[in-house]
């Protein structure tokens, strides 16, 4: 866990930091442009980077671990804390379903088939793996 990390960034660039599995903070940059802003705002914004780099370095733990000792470890490790990882947290992003992909996936094969065909491409290669959406 000594090796895990998280970094987070402000959509806007103006933060960017990384933090350890404990909090410590790792490395930070602030942008110049920061020095116009009201104290009160920057901190703000600090700390919501901080924030989402701190789900991240714990869901690199959570990664760690369940290469290590397995998914079932992970998941007791979950159950104990009474905390899921964040990856599985209830306000995390959950992806694309499997009909959704399936739809848009026979879209765009319907659209480009003749196409593909006749230029001899394989499926694989037309494949986006950032459609996909894993918990680790």
């Amino acid at each position: 866990m000594g090796e895990a990390r998280g970094s987070a960034h402000a959509v806007d660039g103006s933060v960017e930091v990384t933090v350890d599995a404990l909090g410590a903070l790792k490395r930070s940059w602030l942008a110049p442009s920061l020095m116009g802003w009201d104290p009160s705002r920057v901190s703000a914004l600090v700390l919501e980077v901080v924030r989402v780099a701190m789900a991240e370095a714990e869901q690199d733990c959570y990664n760690r671990v369940g290469l290590l000792l397995g998914e079932e470890t992970g998941l007791l490790v979950e159950a104990l804390s009474g905390k899921a990882a964040p990856a599985r947290s209830a306000e995390d992003d959950p992806g694309m379903t499997v009909e959704e992909f399936q739809r848009l996936r026979a879209e765009r094969r319907g659209a480009s088939a003749p196409a593909s065909a006749s230029a001899g491409v394989e499926e694989w290669e037309t494949f986006d793996p950032a459609s996909l959406r894993s918990d680790r």
